[in-house]
């Protein structure tokens, strides 16, 4: 069984929006075998507290914006150092990336299967086809 076509498209839409505030290493792994409360883990990172709390804001507006969604739980926004956002059908973690390093998320669910996320490359050109 893999992760269910509604859960695939919300972590392409939560990956876009990491890889839009320049996250790093942004990937999506499959737990819906492994786990009963949700399909998804994504998995992205940041340099500083900063852009981390910067690639949170922008996941939640983005998942507000296009789907509607708002997470049902948040953990580790006053740190900004590993913050959680709980969409029920994915979990997505946005780590500093000395705590992805120490933590290795995706060593500890190595058996679970990458969902190809179909990022642009780059962050989003605003419209109107103008580049900063």
């Amino acid at each position: 069984m893999t992760a269910p076509a509604e859960s695939i498209e919300l972590a392409r839409v939560a990956g876009q929006a990491a890889a839009d505030k320049l996250a790093g290493d942004v990937i999506a792994l499959d737990v819906s075998e492994q786990l009963v409360i949700t399909d998804i883990f994504l998995v992205c990172s940041g340099t500083s507290e900063r852009q981390v709390a910067g690639i949170v804001d922008g996941i939640e507006e983005e998942m507000l914006k296009k789907l509607r969604r708002k997470p049902v739980r948040r953990e580790g926004e006053k740190d900004a150092r590993w913050v959680l956002l709980d969409y029920t059908d994915i979990v997505v973690h946005v780590q500093h990336a000395e705590d992805r390093a120490f933590y290795a998320l995706e060593r500890l669910w190595r058996d679970a299967p990458v969902v190809d996320l179909e990022l642009d490359e780059g962050p989003t050109a605003p419209a109107g086809g103008a580049t900063a």
